[in-house]
């Protein structure tokens, strides 16, 4: 595994890592000087100052105080310290000094105490969330002093740790936003660019962001609009053309209707056809019908009618899977698709006598698969086979009619949806022809 294969997919999710890491690793480590420098110095200081108070009142008091002397111990211990004192004449000593401390600041309090206080002495961190307990032992009792948790416990690392996920959070939702809006326009543009790539519309969109990508943007819209201008011209063109050629060729056709002799009028009129026929392919191949708008598309029916027709019509054997998977309905240039479709089965019409189709939706990506029991396309002459005008004299003659356009154009059309067309072995003996659409 390679460092590449950990890293996000995505462009925004790769610019927010390049800000995010660094931020994470700044704070961890701030974090972690603040608990190796700043905890265990405040926490020293609180736990002596503690120490120190408790041990001045413990000798004020002495080993075996009367009661004036316990008064004012009780005094001072509240009025400079806010310690509340309490004396017990008939308790008995039974408490320990040995139990193991439950944290790090009442270690640094037991070693403070035991360096000022001669006395036994006991604490309790535990009895209550926010008072300590500090038992001496007296000649005639036991002295309880009550502190307060504050005395040993700093609130300054909390709001240190509050300020730093704050902060943290508060730069993450700043980067957030400054991502998402530098990120916005190039998503802009690669969505104009998908569907360019997959005939549909791109229209025009706002150019935005770094300027960079403005630069990008108005290189986009420019190349796409000399496309566009080219297809209209060339439409244009062919429709000339078509009426240019059309226009000689019915009044051919209509003199033929005034001959005499009918078997020479035939044989031209069978001539006239092919030329026709030849025309429309050769017309059809140039325009590549890119002027037709996509329309939401269920290629599963398409094929479920084209197959119904061909059985009909022709007493073919052809038959539609039902598919693994569920096939979407997705945009697409009807007539061009159907017409590619046409041009494959019309193949396997004339050099098979069987096909199956089956489909399969995976990926964001339809695959559609036709397989006949034909003599298929040699694998070395596959790639010859999808250029125009190439004719394989091996499987296809001038009898079988055919410009060396059906497979041609078929790609062509595949192309202009942003798929892939591509020839090989069907499982059932002939030509397989697989069909890739991106949805």
């Amino acid at each position: 595994m390679q460092l590449r294969d950990y890293l996000p997919k995505t462009l925004f999710g790769r610019m927010l890592s390049i800000i995010l890491i660094p931020m994470i690793l700044v704070q961890v480590i701030t974090v972690f000087i603040f608990y190796e420098r700043h905890w265990d110095t405040v926490t020293r200081h609180m736990a002596e100052q503690l120490a120190a108070d408790i041990s001045l009142l413990a000798d004020r008091t002495g080993t075996a105080p009367d009661e004036a002397t316990i008064a004012v111990v009780q005094e001072t211990g509240w009025q400079y310290f806010a310690f509340p004192v309490q004396f017990d004449t008939d308790a008995e000593w039974t408490q320990s000094t040995n139990q193991p401390p439950q944290s790090y600041a009442e270690e640094m309090l037991r070693v403070e105490l035991a360096k000022r206080i001669d006395l036994d002495w006991a604490i309790n961190l535990t009895s209550d969330p926010s008072l300590i307990y500090v038992d001496l032992k007296l000649d005639n009792g036991v002295m309880r002093i009550y502190a307060s948790r504050k005395r040993i416990f700093s609130s300054t690392s909390w709001t240190f740790f509050g300020w730093t996920l704050g902060s943290s959070m508060l730069l993450f939702a700043i980067a957030l936003l400054f991502m998402r809006g530098q990120v916005r326009p190039i998503l802009r543009l690669a969505n104009a660019a998908r569907a360019l790539g997959l005939g549909r519309q791109a229209p025009d969109f706002r150019l935005e962001g770094a300027r960079e990508v403005r630069l990008a943007g108005r290189a986009f819209q420019a190349m796409r609009h000399r496309i566009m201008r080219q297809l209209n011209e060339r439409t244009e063109m062919l429709a000339g053309v078509s009426h240019d050629l059309r226009t000689p060729l019915t009044r051919i056709r209509l003199q033929l209707e005034l001959m005499a002799n009918k078997d020479d009028a035939e044989a031209i009129r069978a001539d006239l056809a092919e030329m026709e026929e030849m025309i429309d392919a050769y017309l059809n191949f140039a325009a590549g019908e890119g002027e037709e708008p996509p329309e939401d598309t269920d290629v599963k029916t398409m094929l479920d009618r084209l197959a119904e027709q061909t059985r009909n019509a022709h007493g073919f054997d052809i038959k539609v899977a039902p598919p693994t998977d569920s096939i979407p309905i997705f945009p697409l240039r009807r007539k061009a698709m159907r017409r590619a479709f046409e041009n494959i089965i019309s193949n396997a019409l004339a050099y098979s006598t069987q096909m199956e189709i089956n489909m399969r939706y995976r990926n964001d990506e339809i695959s559609m698969f036709f397989d006949d029991n034909g003599a298929g396309i040699p694998a070395e002459l596959r790639a010859e086979a999808i250029r125009p005008f190439v004719r394989l004299e091996t499987s296809r003659n001038r009898q079988t009619g055919g410009t060396g356009l059906g497979l041609s154009i078929t790609s062509d059309i595949i192309m202009g949806h942003g798929g892939e067309l591509v020839l090989g072995d069907s499982p059932l003996g002939g030509l397989r022809v697989s069909i890739k659409i991106p949805v």
